[in-house]
């Protein structure tokens, strides 16, 4: 009976297609067979071929049980895979079928962690940034107990300091372009909208320099206290200090070596979770 089985499981393995990515050849086969077959290659890391197991699942078995978690089980392969576009699709076709599924709020958190995955260096275009924080804002909306937004508020925070970054590096631009004035919608918008990031200190500084620049003393000052308030013992912090001391002013507080820092910058690497314990098949 066992022998039987592996030589089931063996036939089923048969594929047709050029190239790297094979395809299954369509022939019709017992559901349990096609995902149990499906969830070998998944523990194998074989994510492709895991993959076209589940869809094949879908394919001749569409309103089933098995259908319901194969498309779970795709979303997470074609992620595993780097095919973000694929998994947002999966996302979005478990949404439409089974809304109220226990299984939905992972197909939310799995379309927001796509565009996540996707985000690039602030020296580049942010659409995918953009698109992660609304996703993840709604996780957090629609779940807010939950595990899921729990994680999300996380990834929120990473997005946030993503943005402020863009911000500052076209701030920089326009400082050393010799446009302060531009320069200094940045700068602003950075300390005030996205005030607990870990460009703030650096930003309050380039406000203290672009005002400097553009005569505006007072402005500077003003900028100065509130970075030597709240970071007294940030490396921005001496800098203005220095600079403002330089121009003939004398900021009331004085830099304190151990005094008060800004946000160190999250690390989306140190806070992956494993989430394929919540998509096992067995688990909802």
């Amino acid at each position: 009976m066992v022998l039987a089985a592996g030589m089931a499981l063996t036939a089923l393995s048969g594929c047709a297609g050029k190239g790297d990515e094979q395809h299954l050849v369509y022939e019709e086969r017992p559901v349990e067979l096609l995902y149990a077959t499906g969830m070998e290659r998944l523990d194998d890391k074989s994510w492709n071929e895991a993959g076209q197991y589940f869809e094949e699942v879908q394919r001749q078995h569409p309103y089933s049980e098995w259908s319901r978690r194969a498309i779970v089980m795709t979303i997470y392969t074609h992620y595993q895979a780097g095919k973000y576009a694929e998994a947002s699709a999966a996302s979005d076709q478990f949404i439409h079928l089974y809304p109220g599924s226990e299984l939905t709020p992972y197909a939310y958190y799995m379309k927001a962690i796509c565009s996540f995955e996707q985000i690039v260096d602030v020296g580049r275009d942010q659409a995918s940034t953009t698109a992660a924080q609304a996703l993840l804002s709604d996780v957090v909306r629609r779940y807010p107990s939950s595990e899921y937004a729990k994680d999300a508020r996380v990834k929120i925070d990473m997005v946030q300091d993503q943005l402020a970054g863009k911000e500052m590096e076209i701030g920089r631009y326009y400082l050393n372009d010799n446009q302060p004035l531009a320069a200094i919608g940045r700068f602003k918008t950075v300390a005030s909208t996205y005030q607990t990031t870990s460009h703030t200190p650096e930003a309050l500084y380039r406000l203290v320099e672009a005002n400097e620049v553009m005569g505006l003393h007072e402005e500077a000052m003003r900028n100065g206290a509130v970075l030597g308030y709240n970071y007294p013992g940030d490396r921005w912090y001496a800098a203005a200090y220095k600079l403002l001391t330089e121009k003939g002013d004398r900021p009331e507080i004085a830099p304190d070596p151990n005094g008060k820092k800004g946000p160190e910058t999250p690390d989306a690497k140190t806070n992956k979770k494993g989430w394929f314990g919540f998509l096992r098949p067995d688990a909802g």
